[in-house]
């Protein structure tokens, strides 16, 4: 008799599997969303019961400061509780100040008021990070003592104490309960973000060797770009409050970006050559070219650095290749290509010349990028000595506007207020002031107080629903809870979808201040009707105010940004090399050859110059992109091709400058400086006049450096020879922005 066969063991074990799937894919997902809610949740409700237990006086304020810092990560969460405690304490000792200079001086305590709120709220549009909160707080949080305490002054100090207290009661359980419940750490999810960066960039490198990308779907590639290097600086500075990141982990994630940066620039110069090269039929450029534009591209797709000998030896082949085909055209019969040949260098050559430049430092960009990032991934700490952070930089224009929006929105308030003798006045007053304040950092300021305002109106009917039919009938803590956790749980979960945040936000604000749990509680819905009307109607000026005082001046408008794109080009060509005169003049004691006069002092100078200005040329595109959203049009994608124009122009600017200021006075120096000179007026006034005048000078530079190659030392010479390359680039990034002629002929720089 044979045994029976065993049971199949498959389908279990498959049916485990699919469960053990389903259950990491929703909380990846959906869980994710959950685990948020639920931290909210008992942040909030452990601070409630601790400032019963103080006996505080108003225990929703503790409640409020752990919805306000719930944030997906404990580092983002450290952050923002440490510029909030910062701002708060600022802000109160800035109200008792404002209120001992005027004590029984009404209109002066509101003028200071204004005038304070405004520079806070200017310094909040500048920053535009968890520092810009800290300005943020300091502002309203100084209006929230001092408007209180303007009929009664003594009080003041109280007031002062009181708020203090209960936000450092919030910041406590919201950092301790993130910290400690599920922790989300935002080191790892930072590395994570720079693996992710770098296969994008890597993605794209090999794209535009391999002449995959148009130029205009190359430039909005850039604009991405420029938005993950600022969104990789907000994280490190949140990962920078976590204990597992080190400091020096810090100084390579700078150098990361800085390189990021760099090699970025010098790509969409080399894409933009190499796509004019490839509309000339008759250059044999890209020919030559073909080889080494596989050999970067192969690299990237093998995940190591460049070989620069191999890549060497390509150069090497097709210069010899184009000295032949040089050798051929000389035989022909013709007195123009003769005399060509025997005198000024084809344009042609000037070309070849030019790409093999930029492929040389592309080559040199990548080396740079692999090692940033392999001292970040596998913690090698002795790289990076002198980082250069990224550092974002708002118009002066846009700054001043805010600040003035803010300020005249507090003093309007404040009319208003003494004329209708509203005894809520004060309530409408401070939500007018907060939220100018908090979206004048948002590029869409309009859709911020909109979807908030929302938030509002829908959480007025349902607060009166809890407020008087749930939590008036609780009978100690627990069912209290029980009453206002459906509604607070709903904003919460709400507020984890990037569409909808801005109504959650509002959900849970508008909620915990209305509700407001005391331990004395008082149900009186006249009173509940005033001050909700008083809280939307505050809401609702802030949405006017945006809309009809100084709207084209916010965040990331193409105008401002294209204004402020000229004048970082034109300080480019204007800012003092008096810093590297001294290091040279101190070197040139010393006994050092001369070619680390050259080399050593000139490239740190144009490093920190360089990495300054890609710095803000892409935070300038960054708040395009912010304000342009997914998909920008037709303005702004004009805007975004001067940045990178720009970008162009100013790598060769600044080796243009770095060589003058290594150079003794001649020939070459003074061209070389008229040319600069030229630049600036253009960059001053952008008009084709102008344009036509630097490309004379531009012109002229090149002709004279030609002029100085012979008698050149080998070191000059290749100093020369990168001085030419550099001319020929802006000049013809230049014939790119000037429309040409018909029948108009250009030579080469």
């Amino acid at each position: 008799m044979n045994p029976e066969p065993a049971a199949p063991a498959t389908p279990i074990a498959s049916t485990r599997e699919q469960l053990v799937r389903l259950a990491r894919e929703w909380k990846a997902g959906e869980g994710e969303r959950w685990i948020f809610v639920l931290k909210s949740m008992l942040a909030a409700f452990s601070a409630l019961w601790l400032a019963f237990r103080l006996g505080l006086d108003s225990p929703s304020t503790a409640m409020t400061t752990t919805f306000i810092l719930a944030l997906p990560s404990s580092g983002m969460v450290l952050e923002k509780a440490f510029y909030r405690l910062l701002g708060t304490v600022v802000g109160c000792a800035s109200a008792l100040l404002l209120i001992a200079l005027f004590p029984q001086q009404t209109p002066m305590l509101f003028i200071g008021l204004a005038l304070w709120v405004g520079l806070c709220t200017g310094g909040a549009a500048m920053y535009r990070n968890q520092q810009s909160y800290s300005f943020v707080l300091a502002g309203y949080t100084a209006c929230m003592i001092a408007i209180p305490a303007i009929d009664a002054p003594s009080g003041a100090f109280l007031l002062a104490v009181t708020r203090l207290t209960e936000v450092s009661l919030g910041v406590i359980c919201a950092t301790v309960v993130n910290d400690a419940l599920f922790p989300r750490h935002h080191n790892a999810q930072l590395m994570r973000t720079v693996q992710a960066r770098r296969h994008s960039f890597v993605g794209f490198c090999r794209e535009v060797l391999e002449r995959r990308l148009s130029p205009a779907e190359a430039e909005l590639t850039h604009l991405r770009f420029a938005a993950d290097i600022a969104a990789l600086e907000s994280g490190r500075a949140a990962a920078f409050f976590e204990a597992a990141h080190a400091r020096s982990q810090t100084r390579q994630l700078h150098a990361f970006n800085a390189a990021l940066m760099t090699a970025l620039t010098t790509l969409y110069t080399l894409h933009r050559l190499l796509h004019r090269l490839h509309l000339q039929p008759d250059s044999p450029a890209p020919q030559l070219l073909q080889a080494m534009q596989q050999r970067l591209a192969q690299a990237l797709a093998d995940d190591v650095p460049p070989d620069m000998a191999a890549l060497e030896q390509d150069i090497a082949a097709a210069r010899a290749e184009l000295a032949l085909r040089l050798a051929q055209a000389s035989d022909v019969d013709d007195a123009g290509a003769a005399q060509e040949v025997a005198g000024l260098t084809p344009q042609w050559q000037i070309d070849f010349d030019t790409a093999v430049e930029l492929l040389e430092r592309f080559a040199a960009n990548l080396a740079a990028f692999h090692a940033s990032y392999d001292g970040l991934t596998q913690q090698k700490r002795s790289q990076v000595s002198e980082p250069r952070a990224y550092k974002p930089k708002t118009p002066p224009g846009i700054v001043l506007a805010s600040g003035f929006r803010a300020a005249a929105a507090l003093l309007g308030g404040a009319v208003i207020g003494y004329w209708m003798a509203w005894p809520h006045a004060a309530t409408a007053l401070l939500m007018t002031t907060i939220f100018c304040a908090l979206c004048s950092s948002s590029p869409r300021p309009t859709a911020m107080v909109k979807q908030i305002l929302t938030g509002f109106l829908i959480a007025w009917p349902l607060s009166f629903v809890v407020e008087f039919f749930l939590v008036a009938r609780a009978s100690g803590f627990p069912m209290l809870v029980l009453a206002a956790l459906p509604l607070f749980a709903y904003g919460s979960y709400l507020s984890t979808n990037p569409k909808k945040a801005g109504v959650g936000v509002g959900i849970i604000l508008f909620s915990a201040q209305v509700i407001a749990p005391a331990n004395q509680m008082h149900y009186d819905i006249a009173s509940f009707l005033n001050i909700t009307l008083a809280q939307n109607g505050g809401v609702l000026l802030s949405f006017i105010i945006f809309m009809v005082l100084l709207p084209e001046h916010t965040m990331g408008n193409r105008e401002h940004v294209a204004a402020a794109l000229w004048r970082e080009a034109l300080a480019l060509c204007t800012t003092s090399t008096r810093g590297l005169r001294l290091h040279l003049r101190a070197a040139s004691g010393a006994l050092l050859p001369r070619l680390l006069l050259c080399f050593g002092p000139g490239q740190e100078w144009t490093a920190q110059l360089r990495h300054r200005f890609d710095n803000r040329v892409r935070d300038l595109l960054n708040q395009l992109n912010a304000a342009s959203g997914p998909a920008p049009g037709a303005p702004a994608r004009l805007v975004v091709r001067q940045g990178l124009t720009l970008l162009e122009l100013g790598h060769s600017i600044i080796e243009l400058r770095a060589l003058i200021a290594t150079s003794a006075q001649g020939p070459v120096a003074t061209a070389l400086q008229q040319a600069v000179d030229a630049l600036a007026n253009y960059f001053r006034q952008p008009e084709r006049g102008r344009c036509e005048l630097a490309i004379t000078s531009l012109l002229h530079a090149g002709v004279t450096v030609r002029a100085a190659l012979p008698e050149a030392s080998d070191a000059r010479a290749a100093r020369l020879q990168t001085a030419l390359t550099d001319l020929h680039s802006i000049y013809t990034s230049l014939l790119d922005q000037m429309p040409q002629t018909q029948g108009e002929v250009h030579h080469a720089a």
